[in-house]
């Protein structure tokens, strides 16, 4: 087995890696921004350490990693957010001769460019949002005198994170219920946020389609359901369901991977639409997502066969999973219901179809006794779990 350092170590995500690799057999070292992370604190690490911010310091991140490779002897380097996998990828004879399980810089940030992912979409019958781009804020500026779009409006910035000399930035989506609110939120970006992407608001479940391609061949594929998310207007999950995949679906999300020519995992997002059924582009992210721990749960180790691909082991193909299975994120659930019972549908920016304050409050049992099982709790590793709950007491929660 090997030694494999698993990046961003307060990441959920990170946690779910730790536990699937630990279980394999693999010595994993643990980087985070403070040695105390949520993953570090799992059984299954051998060392934890402290790095530089990959956001800030995407430089000195590379550097501490490659002292982190030589040090342990580490084969694989598994960075878990797009800001570690930026500055790995950009200076890849910092951890060599570790391997990064992801494929060259120019397929990941051509993957996380919004706009190109969008046009690839649509030339493989994936249907996308209405949308204008904006490359500055004058052009919304014309599109809100115009009235261009139907409102509501999404905010999406071209990039996720955006590279730069002096350090990279990290940009989210904005939701707005008017031009002159989409007017004046678009003038407080940053310039690093454009181009901007101004879509109109899918309403509906959204949906995960979850695959890892290594030499072009399909190794892994899983898909859930987003029951509740943090924000309740779309962002993390915090409660979601194993689903079954529709072939159709897999067959476009894996030919809209192919056009990036993408090796690894990814996470390919989708909205369905309510009014017609139709599943609906959001987004593809080219890691790991925070409910990680659900496909292991349903039977999909995504970590484990990552790691045997890129270690060159032979590996069968997992394309079946358990249907039905849930899992949530507690202390997200917790923030859920407190934003839906503190403040109004309208500044949440929730869609027609959220459930009612009233339908909100009998979910609380859900708290008490959960129906499936926690991301982070494990009774065979409670480690994590506590410091989440320290972190949570000390005003650290994420």
């Amino acid at each position: 087995m090997a030694a494999i350092l698993v990046t961003d170590g307060d990441e959920r995500s990170a946690l779910a890696v730790v536990r699937s690799l630990g279980r394999a057999g693999h010595r994993v070292i643990v980087g985070a921004a403070r040695a105390a992370s949520l993953a570090g604190a799992s059984r299954f690490v051998a060392v934890s350490a402290a790095m530089p911010h990959p956001l800030r310091a995407p430089e000195a991140f590379a550097k501490a990693a490659g002292e982190l490779v030589r040090a342990h002897s580490c084969e694989l380097v598994v960075p878990v957010t797009d800001a570690s996998a930026l500055a790995l990828l950009a200076r890849p004879e910092a951890v060599a001769p570790a391997i990064i399980p992801l494929p060259p810089i120019e397929s990941f940030r051509s993957i996380s460019d919004k706009a190109l992912v969008a046009d690839a979409a649509a030339s493989v019958g994936i249907r996308i949002p209405r949308q204008l781009v904006a490359q500055s804020w004058t052009d919304v500026a014309r599109f809100a005198a115009e009235r261009s779009l139907n409102t509501p409006i999404v905010l999406k910035p071209g990039r996720s994170v955006a590279e730069s000399s002096s350090g990279n930035s990290k940009h989210g989506v904005l939701h707005a219920a008017d031009w002159p609110t989409a007017k004046g939120l678009a003038e407080s970006l940053q310039a690093s946020a454009y181009p901007l992407l101004l879509q109109e608001r899918i309403v509906g479940p959204g949906m995960g389609v979850f695959l890892l391609i290594w030499n072009g061949r399909l190794v892994a594929a899983f898909a859930h359901r987003r029951l509740r998310e943090k924000p309740p207007a779309g962002g993390v999950s915090v409660l979601s369901e194993s689903v079954p995949l529709d072939d159709d679906l897999r067959a476009r999300s894996l030919a809209l991977l192919s056009r990036f020519s993408w090796s690894g995992v990814a996470m390919v997002e989708y909205k369905m639409d309510s009014s017609s059924g139709e599943p609906v582009l959001m987004e593809v992210n080219g890691r790991f997502w925070g409910s990680l721990q659900l496909a292991i749960d349903a039977g999909v180790d995504f970590p484990a066969l990552l790691a045997a691909s890129a270690l060159g082991l032979s590996v069968s193909p997992v394309t079946q999973w358990q249907v039905g299975v849930r899992s949530r994120w507690y202390w997200g659930y917790a923030d859920y219901f407190l934003a839906r019972l503190r403040r109004s549908t309208s500044a949440l920016h929730l869609p027609p179809d959220a459930p009612s304050r009233i339908a909100t409050l009998f979910e609380l049992r859900r708290l008490v006794a959960p129906q499936g099982r926690d991301q982070v709790y494990s009774a065979s590793d409670m480690r994590p779990a506590l410091r989440e709950l320290l972190d949570r007491i000390r005003g650290n929660s994420r």
